[in-house]
């Protein structure tokens, strides 16, 4: 018998474990990836593509003789009972706000040897985020957004993205749904989107561009100071509907660029 071994051929069927581990200098162990993994750009030139979000493609898997596979939500539970009855190795995680993400990064840097590097990594990511809010305080101003995953039918934000915003001097209309696990339990209200009067709306559309004119052009939301100020943007789900490094590595910088660009715009 010999002495345990931390994994060495890993599947990444979501995005978040394949930058976390090219960040920890273990991006080797990783032989497989999703479509969806964006970050950073070089991955799908090195490493084969095996998976989207909905569905895997099992001889590819099978074939790259993994001994970990990785994947997130219960969206993508049928994919993870599939490899567990051909008798692989699967874990899914289902991590939906900023600490269970830190958590998550914690856990599988853990499991490749890593926890310490991770740690001065997750120094840094807390460092960002305390300055970030101390701006905020400094400044005293706090906008309303409305923010939205999908447009049919539509979907508000996630924990993790409305908790980033939070951190960043953006308060999410519809932040009491975003406790909801599944995505029909944050459709939001059409009535308290048009009451609230948002005065920025960010989409972050998972699959497809978000199209802002046919947000601007809805019924009814022209009357919207979002729409009148024409301060409706796309944000990059890589980063925004990514529940791993993303958030903290651009997700914090892009929205301090927006705080401090309201700012200077007086909204």
């Amino acid at each position: 018998m010999k002495k345990p071994n931390l994994p060495e051929r890993i599947i990444c069927l979501t995005e978040e474990a394949v930058e976390l581990l090219y960040l920890l200098g273990e991006e080797e162990r990783i032989v497989g990836v999703s479509q969806f993994a964006m970050r950073p750009d070089r991955v799908k030139r090195e490493k084969p593509v095996v998976s989207v979000f909905t569905h895997a493609n099992q001889k590819k898997v099978l074939d790259l003789k993994p001994d970990l596979i990785l994947g997130y939500s219960d969206i993508q539970k049928d994919i993870a009972r599939n490899f567990i009855e051909l008798g692989q190795n699967v874990w899914i995680s289902n991590h939906r706000s900023l600490q269970e993400t830190l958590n998550y990064c914690a856990a599988l840097a853990s499991m490749v040897g890593q926890r310490e590097k991770f740690d001065q990594l997750a120094g840094q990511w807390l460092l960002k985020m305390e300055d970030i809010m101390e701006l905020v305080r400094e400044h005293g101003r706090r906008f309303s957004v409305y923010l939205e995953e999908w447009d049919e039918p539509r979907i508000s934000a996630i924990r993790y993205f409305s908790e980033l915003m939070e951190v960043c001097g953006f308060d999410d209309i519809n932040q009491h749904l975003r406790d909801g696990n599944l995505a029909k339990e944050r459709f939001p209200d059409e009535g308290h989107i048009l009451k609230s009067n948002p005065q920025i709306i960010f989409g972050c559309w998972c699959g497809k561009p978000v199209d802002i004119d046919s947000i601007k052009k809805r019924e009814g939301w022209d009357q919207l100071r979002a729409v009148k100020s024409n301060r409706v943007f796309e944000l990059e789900p890589e980063v925004f509907l990514q529940p791993g490094p993303a958030l903290f590595e651009s997700g914090l910088d892009t929205l301090k660029g927006f705080y401090l660009r309201f700012l200077k715009e007086g909204v």
